[in-house]
């Protein structure tokens, strides 16, 4: 008797680490969002939410089939963001997990309207999230933005809203910005940071059908509390210039013959050094690049080459600063670098985190290219 009493404990606290999976979440359960929209119209928030198909994606990096869909976007709206989430559960069939979110995408309405920060509150705190969730900002409609698929039938967990650092390697022009970096940045001086802004493009094509890509177009410049506006285009190209974080851009001059030439400026290095003069502070940039040449349309020296790169580099940087200061903005955190510099005079010049900037503020350019080189090791046509 006493055995059978005995084996039957024992039975039962073999079952009790069991329990520990009890209440687990199946998979098969699950609805995972990959990218969300936000938009805002009369008062009320539009939340668009792309939920993925893992079962074309999970398995390898190309999906199975052309014909599943990758993804399927949800729309629902409240006059808060929370309110319009909630909204949306009523129309899902399964539990929504949060933890895939990997980008989110504000319309230029939304960036108007409502307070940048505490949207991105509500992201962070919620225990499934991360930090690592990039950010980008559009004029074209959201919904259309997170219903693109990927160039030849990628995964969908592999475009570049979702994985941007591959394709900023290859050309950096505006940084792919997370919540993470952007938190830090509106939380030092100047307050301010940029979030890529992308527009649609259908400039691919297949058998079938034209496809629809995001394009990085520029750059969004917002605060805590702020929307600045867009630079775009040649306007924005200054901004590549003046990070350390660019891995490599290309730059075409066009020489006195009228031909042009394309170079690659890589191991970009910037400092900023803030001067006082007269009371007013005052920056030197002082830039390092290396360039290797890819195109040449006529037989040119090094120094010419240099000579033309080193105008054009400057004339872009100061293209983007101007436009900046038409929307009050301190692109290139001139505030930061004299906060960190010389801080006393950062605190007698400063307002709201921000020194005054004027045309001249940036008092001197100085670009060095170390190591210009070809692949092949001419300057010359190979082809006359």
């Amino acid at each position: 008797m006493n055995k059978k009493i005995v084996a039957l404990l024992l039975l039962l606290l073999a079952t009790l680490p069991l329990s520990g999976c009890w209440d687990n979440n199946e998979p098969e359960r699950m609805l995972y969002l990959n990218g969300i929209g936000i938009d805002y119209k009369d008062g009320r928030y539009e939340l668009y939410a792309q939920i993925i198909n893992f079962a074309n994606t999970a398995k390898s990096e190309q999906p199975t089939s052309d014909e599943t869909s990758q993804a399927e976007v949800g729309h629902a709206s409240g006059m808060s963001l929370d309110e319009a989430v909630f909204e949306l559960y009523h129309s899902v069939d399964q539990k929504v997990n949060w933890g895939h979110l990997s980008y989110l995408v504000f319309s230029e309405e939304a960036l108007q309207q409502v307070k940048l920060s505490p949207v991105l509150d509500i992201f962070i705190r919620y225990r499934e999230t991360r930090y690592q969730i990039w950010l980008y900002a559009t004029k074209d409609p959201v919904e259309e933005v997170l219903l693109i698929r990927p160039v030849v039938n990628k995964a969908i967990i592999l475009s570049k809203l979702g994985d941007p650092r591959n394709s900023y390697e290859q050309e950096s022009f505006i940084k792919p910005a997370s919540i993470r970096e952007v938190l830090i940045n509106m939380n030092e001086p100047n307050h301010e940071t940029l979030i890529p802004f992308i527009t649609i493009a259908e400039n691919w094509k297949s058998i079938k059908e034209t496809i629809k890509a995001p394009v990085i177009s520029g750059a969004t410049i917002v605060s805590p509390d702020d929307f600045k506006g867009f630079i775009t285009g040649e306007k924005a190209r200054g901004i590549r210039w003046m990070t350390n974080d660019t891995k490599r851009s290309n730059l075409t001059v066009r020489t006195e013959n009228g031909n042009f030439i394309s170079v690659v400026l890589e191991n970009i290095k910037v400092k900023i050094n803030p001067v006082m003069i007269k009371g007013e502070a005052k920056f030197d940039i002082d830039i390092y690049a290396d360039g290797i040449i890819d195109i040449i349309t006529e037989t040119i020296k090094p120094a010419e080459i240099e000579k033309l790169l080193k105008e054009i580099v400057k004339e872009q940087i100061a293209a983007t600063y101007e436009e900046a200061l038409k929307m009050d903005a301190d692109i290139y955190r001139l505030s930061e670098q004299l906060y960190r510099k010389n801080v006393k005079e950062w605190k007698r010049l400063q307002k709201d985190g921000k020194i005054e900037l004027t045309d001249d503020s940036i008092r001197n350019i100085n670009i060095t290219i170390g190591k210009l080189s070809s692949n092949k090791k001419t300057f010359e046509r190979t082809v006359e």
